[in-house]
């Protein structure tokens, strides 16, 4: 047997390349979407993709399975659980509770797993020519390492009310199954930690049944009432892009034919963009954004967290131009198809040239917390990090809005006085700033270090909820 671990830093996710080496025959479980990765391993170790599956329809990311199988030429093996309102859209292969298929001598078992989506199936997995007993489980967003799927993102990310206790019950029930499996067998779940889809992801890839039954806190609470409150407890908030990927993964995501390549623009169609209304995204560094940036344009930095910010701020309906290298285009190009946000206009790579063509720059002012400390009535303070976070600990006064639902919050915010935005250490105020800015608020600042500087200069600290309620509904 061939196995092959495939994770994408960016989202936390993790996809599988099985291959049975006696037939040449391989499966591919949950792909992202530029399958290059996929396609390259399966020809060097001399395999055929001929099965592509999933494991539920996925809510953080854009999935590649219609575009590998359009590659292949493989069949796609899809879940049929769950109900009408479940079902995928565009043809494949039904799998349900108790189904196998095999992938040559390698067998897969199904076992409808619902919790986190009512849909969610995990594949058991058999090498025949070695035993009769399971060797492997792919549990998608069932059980992480250290934590299970969370069973809230139908209702708080897709707007489907009174899901999430119903999707705690399920999760409960498919525990028990999970729970009955042999201690030996191997699981690699969908993500890691970083992901969203869980509060409490461990960092490590993969786990077993039994060492998970003996560790992971979900699997250790018998009382249903009581898992059900724990489990609901503390998630933190979905992207606002996840509404999208339900909806574009189960009617199935276009297929590219290959990575896109934006092009390089000119001055003059940098201007016509700019003319155009096209957002600009910058992803240089939050310290060169401060020092000089093209107006309106947002702060999005290149590292592992783009992606994320990325669905969070940008507009699907919206084109947009980058901020970007010549040498990282390609990789932020990847990042933001994975997640959908195919409607890039074209980028550009040198600021200054574009000072030096006449174009004003504006700089976005930053302020030290011996400052803020010293002058704090004279400002209004933003918090910008989850409200879990805010709970645990935040600058006394601090209004607590999330840095990705500022948009549904702008009214909230003064525009008569100076608003200081902070993170934990510079990178979320940065994009929160840069799109207040955006949006005609001209007295931001930047908190230099952030919460952690507060910290260090041992300044005094409120625990509690939001006292801004609409916030924390939100």
């Amino acid at each position: 047997m061939y196995f092959h671990h495939i994770y994408e830093k960016g989202l936390a996710q993790a996809s599988y390349l099985v291959g049975c080496q006696a037939t040449g025959e391989a499966i591919v479980i949950d792909p992202r979407r530029d399958i290059d990765e996929y396609l390259e391993a399966a020809e060097k170790n001399r395999l055929r993709i001929t099965h592509v599956a999933e494991t539920h329809i996925h809510a953080d990311f854009l999935s590649g399975a219609r575009e590998l199988a359009a590659a292949t030429g493989a069949a796609l093996y899809l879940s049929d659980e769950g109900g009408a309102d479940w079902q995928y859209q565009f043809d494949h292969i039904a799998l349900r509770d108790g189904d196998h298929f095999m992938v040559g001598n390698l067998r897969f078992e199904v076992m409808h797993t619902p919790g986190h989506t009512p849909e969610h199936i995990s594949f058991l997995l058999t090498d025949t020519p070695a035993s009769d007993q399971p060797v492997m489980i792919f549990t998608g967003d069932f059980v992480f390492v250290g934590d299970v799927g969370r069973p809230d993102l139908l209702e708080k990310a897709a707007g489907i009310q009174g899901t999430r206790v119903q999707g705690a019950r399920d999760m409960f029930a498919s525990l028990k199954k999970f729970k009955a499996l042999p201690d030996h067998v191997q699981v690699w779940p969908g993500h890691g930690a970083g992901s969203a889809c869980g509060k409490a992801l461990g960092a490590v890839p993969s786990s077993t049944v039994g060492y998970e039954r003996l560790s992971n806190w979900a699997l250790r609470i018998a009382d249903e009432e009581r898992f059900i409150e724990e489990l609901l407890e503390g998630q933190p908030e979905p992207p606002r892009y996840f509404a999208m990927m339900k909806k574009l993964n189960k009617v199935g995501p276009a297929v590219l034919g290959g990575i896109p390549h934006p092009a390089r623009l000119t001055l003059a169609q940098f201007a016509d963009a700019m003319a155009k209304n096209m957002t600009l995204v910058d992803t240089r560094d939050k310290l060169a954004f401060a020092g000089g940036h093209y107006p309106g344009s947002l702060n999005i930095q290149d590292n592992s967290a783009f992606s994320t910010w990325a669905g969070w701020m940008l507009d699907y309906e919206h084109p947009f131009v980058l901020v970007a290298s010549d040498s990282r285009i390609e990789e932020l190009t990847r990042a933001l198809i994975r997640i959908g946000l195919d409607n890039i206009a074209g980028y550009v790579q040198d600021m200054d040239r574009i000072g030096d063509a006449g174009y004003n720059m504006r700089v976005l002012d930053q302020i030290f917390v011996e400052e803020l400390h010293a002058q704090r009535e004279h400002y209004h303070i933003l918090d910008v990090r989850g409200y879990t976070e805010y709970a645990a600990g935040h600058i006394p006064g601090a209004q607590s809005i999330h840095a990705g639902l500022l948009g549904t919050a702008l009214e909230q915010v003064p525009r008569d006085t100076t608003v200081v935005v902070h993170c934990v250490s510079g990178d979320r105020s940065s994009i929160a700033s840069s799109y207040l800015l955006s949006k005609g608020f001209h007295n931001v600042k930047n908190l230099t270090c952030g919460f952690n500087g507060w910290l260090q200069h041992e300044y005094p600290v409120e625990r509690g909820v939001p006292r801004d309620e609409n916030a924390l509904a939100a």
